[in-house]
């Protein structure tokens, strides 16, 4: 999960949000895109600061509850995730908007299409036995990027929710974990360099991006955690 171009580049290429098709029915279905997830992530993060306090149990919380907040607070971290990425890429002169950008209309076939598209072409190809077109890549990019990200932030919250107070500095955990995954699949794959390939700024810049992601997760899963009863 990291912002993305090609494959055997900078780990902060690989994974760069992707989506729908170009022309003005897709710049339009980006920015509804775009549009209906910021205001989910703001409605979850207000409905956690409005009702904190007011929730508390007297036994842990459920798995499909801890499931539940942990997605809930992973479309709010991957979020904050995407739009760190896009202030970097804004810093070095890019001037897509950003539905545009997080749907990334560029990609037009399998040749351009990022780590995450690649991943999920070949899960497809070996399940299904089916070869994808073109026009497949952005939006099975789009989906591999917010699947995965989602899927770290659920499996989070069913550990943090299992503990008495969990606390935004386990975000770190998140993190990194999520950061390392990807020097451990990718490469075998030949989708990543080694990390002892990669220079110490490119390391860094990319594990940035993820403490945003960890830290915004926990803090928004905090939020959405019933308190319980001493």
């Amino acid at each position: 999960m990291t912002e993305a171009d090609a494959p055997e580049t900078e780990p902060a290429e690989p994974t760069e949000p992707t989506g729908p098709t170009g022309g003005p029915a897709g710049h339009r279905n980006r920015r509804a895109l775009t549009a209906a997830v910021s205001a989910a992530a703001v409605a979850i993060t207000i409905v956690g600061l409005a009702t904190r306090g007011r929730r508390t149990t007297a036994s842990r919380s459920t798995p499909l509850g801890a499931i539940t907040r942990g997605a809930a607070a992973g479309v709010v971290g991957t979020l904050a995730f995407d739009t760190w990425l896009y202030l970097q890429y804004r810093r070095k002169h890019g001037n897509e908007p950003f539905p545009d950008w997080e749907f990334s209309a560029d990609v037009t076939g399998w040749e351009s299409a990022p780590a995450p598209a690649q991943v999920g072409r070949r899960i497809i190809d070996g399940l299904f036995q089916t070869e994808l077109p073109d026009s497949r890549a952005a939006t099975l990019n789009n989906i591999a990027h917010w699947a995965y990200a989602l899927s770290g932030a659920t499996a989070y919250g069913v550990v943090a929710g299992s503990l008495r107070r969990p606390r935004t500095a386990y975000g770190l955990i998140l993190a990194v974990g999520m950061w390392l995954s990807g020097y451990v699949i990718l490469p075998p794959l030949h989708l990543y360099k080694k990390i002892t390939e990669y220079d110490a700024k490119t390391l860094g810049k990319d594990l940035a991006a993820h403490l945003v992601f960890g830290t915004t997760t926990a803090a928004v899963f905090s939020l959405l955690q019933p308190h319980r009863r001493p």
